[in-house]
């Protein structure tokens, strides 16, 4: 399915089915969309690339432009995950193209990590309209892992009813709300303010 983060094929590995064995991959393929939509909802983004540019307006106001070390402004953005990108500033009925600014942080996209902010040498004005193809360069391996884990959990869910598991050998368990190896990949990932 379009913009899942893990496979249906390494899922049924994972959980021991076989790949030709498909009664269950409508379950599967469920759990692995209700996956990857947890992981964006939880870090505040999402990991997957847009096929076309498309733009976004953004106004500057408090949180939105810091100042940066040169004495120019920096343009906090949406995730970014692909070259070029064209700047605009103005309003509705007028843009004019900005060339003169840097994408942050440095080498983002070479590293597989999203361009998130643009540095101008002076002052933003009062509107920016830029278009880009928004998200992630690629799907990171930490994510991926995630999404894995998280939808074994989601699919092992059906066997225990309110939350509750057990085995003759530990006893009754109550399943914890949030899977500690499932955060500990993605926590480094969250947007500030969320999670």
């Amino acid at each position: 399915m379009a913009h899942d983060y893990a496979e249906l094929d390494v899922l049924k590995s994972n959980l021991n089915i076989k790949t030709d064995d498909t009664s269950r991959d409508a379950m599967l393929q469920s759990v692995l969309t209700a996956a990857s939509r947890g992981i964006d909802t939880s870090t505040g983004r999402r990991f997957w690339l847009d096929e076309e540019p498309t733009a976004r307006i953004f106004r500057p106001r408090r949180g939105r432009i810091v100042g940066d070390e040169d004495g120019g402004e920096r343009l906090l953005l949406d995730d970014i995950g692909a070259a070029p990108v064209l700047v605009e500033t103005g309003s509705a009925s007028s843009w004019t193209d900005v060339t003169d600014y840097e994408t942050g942080p440095d080498n983002a996209l070479v590293r597989g990590r999203p361009i998130t902010s643009l540095t101008v040498p002076g002052r933003w004005a009062a509107g920016q309209r830029v278009t880009a193809r928004w998200g992630w360069p690629q799907v990171p391996d930490e994510i991926r892992q995630a999404t894995l884990i998280q939808a074994a959990r989601l699919y092992r869910r059906k066997d225990s009813p309110e939350g509750v598991t057990g085995s003759a050998e530990w006893g009754v368990v109550r399943l914890s709300r949030r899977d500690p190896d499932v955060w500990a990949l993605i926590e480094h990932f969250v947007l500030p303010g969320f999670g």
